[in-house]
């Protein structure tokens, strides 16, 4: 009994006392795996792109304009008499909703006052108010990764969900310092 104690003691001991290894880190991420992501990503944007396309096509009431920024807009009120437009920091109040591009209302119309490019906004519709003019009502067909992406809203907007969303911009309070 009393060499097991003694065995036991001893064994302890050198396990104990012996120095620490290293262990070699995993590898977390290889350039391969992110330009895989990269494909993975064009390849959905570009078949979402081509779902929206075919979708606008078949709305012949409307003339939709492509932005440069991956949107597409048509004007459903424009004010040819107004020349001011939304500039950084200026504090606009705007009205919009927010919908599925088939016709379905995630959010009804709500009001919100939006200091222009200092909030955290629909990143498609920041770049959108700043087309608008006092008075105008714009709808925007937005695809997901200009709108919620890969997250969603958390709420009520799923993953990879193109919107649509129709703005009134009500008033600009210009910035003046």
């Amino acid at each position: 009994m009393k060499i097991r104690i003694i065995f036991f003691i001893t064994s302890v001991f050198l396990i104990s006392c012996a120095e620490p290894v290293a262990r070699k880190p995993k590898k977390h991420g290889t350039t391969n795996f992110y330009k895989e992501v990269i494909k993975k990503n064009k390849k959905l944007n570009g078949l979402e792109k081509n779902r929206i396309e075919s979708w606008i096509k078949k709305d012949t009431l409307h003339t939709y304009i492509e932005s440069t920024s991956g949107y597409w807009y048509y004007y459903e009120k424009k004010d040819s008499t107004q020349s001011v437009l939304p500039k950084l920091e200026d504090v606009v109040e705007i009205e919009f909703d927010i919908k599925s591009i088939n016709g379905g209302v995630f959010y009804d119309k709500m009001k919100r006052f939006y200091k222009i490019d200092k909030e955290d906004f629909i990143p498609a519709l920041q770049d959108g108010i700043k087309l608008m003019k006092k008075g105008e009502t714009i709808t925007f067909v937005i695809p997901s990764y200009r709108a919620f992406g890969v997250s969603g809203d958390g709420n009520k907007i799923g993953i990879n969900q193109p919107i649509k969303s129709t703005v009134t911009l009500i008033d600009i309070n210009t910035n003046q310092q």
